[in-house]
């Protein structure tokens, strides 16, 4: 499929995968448009890849329970290099030590035995 042609064939692959994970789950469309709150066209639209809101595509991931597949299909964004830049030396780099003054002046000796 190529993606860059268009978004038609784009929506359209989204609206065949979505409606044979339908029939492999056992719904009709009408069920699957009844548990996500939206219209039997609406369904059938979605199927025959057509454009649709994103609100109605979640709607209808989340009444196929694949909801979590978008978010696993868009990274989570990271700090912006020039953010790490300007934290850079800030950072912490290990943990600092406390400086106390035992009362044997550096000096330590094993407990023995006993």
């Amino acid at each position: 499929m190529d993606m860059t042609a268009s978004d038609k064939p784009v929506l359209e692959e989204i609206g065949h995968r979505l409606s044979r994970l339908r029939i492999e789950r056992g719904l009709t469309q009408a069920s699957l448009a009844k548990e996500a709150g939206v219209s039997k066209r609406t369904v059938e639209r979605i199927e025959a890849g057509e454009s649709t809101q994103s609100s109605t595509l979640v709607r209808v991931m989340r009444a196929l329970d694949i909801l979590d597949t978008l978010f696993a299909a868009i990274p989570k964004s990271g700090p912006r290099p020039m953010d790490l830049l300007k934290l850079h030396g800030k950072e912490r780099q290990r943990a600092s030590s406390k400086s106390q003054k035992s009362s044997m002046d550096g000096r330590w000796e094993w407990e023995e035995e006993g």
